[in-house]
């Protein structure tokens, strides 16, 4: 397998990390009666840490389909080289670093992280385009 694969695959382990951080915060904030019942009755106050981290799981999934995406084509393609090995690092590094700056309320190089994750992106998409 690739090295573009591999990160791929650690980025899918990123993905449900996220998706099980802020369900186990819930868990402790609603409890886990609220959770398993049908939640037909408006949802409990979110505390502000598992907010974070909701929305930082909400921002990982707006970019992850375009990620996987380039990362399939380009390897279907057998366009991987340097620029798609560095782009795909560059991604999975940014998207680790993003979860705790966001989850601890860090302004501004959260969004410059941000920015480098969507950075990898572009690197992996310049040798397929």
């Amino acid at each position: 397998m690739t090295i573009e694969l591999t990160i791929l695959a650690w980025t899918l382990v990123l993905a449900l990390v996220q998706v099980l951080l802020p369900a186990m915060l819930r868990n402790r904030e609603c409890g886990i009666a609220y959770n398993a019942s049908p939640r037909d009755e408006p949802e409990a106050t979110v505390g502000k840490v598992t907010g974070r981290l909701m929305r930082a799981q909400s921002n990982l999934f707006e970019t992850l389909p375009v990620f996987t995406a380039a990362i399939l084509i380009a390897h279907v393609a057998d366009r991987e080289g340097a620029l798609t090995h560095w782009g795909a690092w560059l991604y999975l590094i940014a998207r680790v670093a993003y979860v705790p700056l966001y989850a601890a309320g860090v302004p501004y190089i959260r969004s410059l992280v941000w920015l480098v994750s969507l950075g990898g992106i572009l690197l992996v998409l310049i040798p397929i385009i």
